[in-house]
């Protein structure tokens, strides 16, 4: 994977992210999910981010 790859998927995910994060803030302001419950998935949804984030890096080939 080159840089410009990763850079492609690193815009890709922040842009999902902020996109769930959005939903789940609409969600929580319906009333349809609690606040403990958009903290947990808030916070699981950072950690697959930064799990990702860590699988692209390494998978950067070294010139």
């Amino acid at each position: 994977m080159t840089h410009m790859q990763r850079l492609k998927y690193s815009i890709l995910i922040l842009v999902v992210m902020l996109c769930l994060m959005l939903g789940l803030s609409h969600l929580q302001k319906q009333g349809t999910i609690s606040e403990q419950t958009f903290q947990y998935l808030a916070i699981a949804i950072a950690v697959v981010v930064v799990v990702i984030n860590g699988v692209l890096r390494r998978k950067v080939r070294q010139r």
